[in-house]
């Protein structure tokens, strides 16, 4: 794959990955929300299992958001490395 292309392929990858951040924090809310209603409703089935849903998502948004850091940082020094910053020369 031609440098200028993988580095747009990892621009692409960070843009999914940010929407699956926000999916991800919209989960959260829902969760909480859930969690709040159950707070007058008292299912004992949700007062259980709630909590483990929204520590899972929240793992993952953990997750995700690292993977974020870490593939910026890893693009930042392949575009640095092969002189990509500079936008490519537009041929006439």
């Amino acid at each position: 794959m031609e440098k200028r292309a993988k580095l747009e392929a990892i621009d692409k990858m960070l843009r999914e990955l940010d929407d699956v951040k926000n999916s991800q924090t919209s989960l959260l809310k829902k969760i909480a929300q859930l969690e709040a209603e159950n707070i007058n409703a008292g299912v004992s089935l949700l007062d259980k299992s709630l909590p483990d849903v929204h520590g899972h998502a929240d793992d993952t948004l953990e997750t995700v958001s690292k993977l974020i850091e870490d593939l910026q940082v890893h693009r930042d020094d392949f575009a640095k490395k092969y002189n990509l910053n500079a936008p490519e020369e537009a041929t006439t």
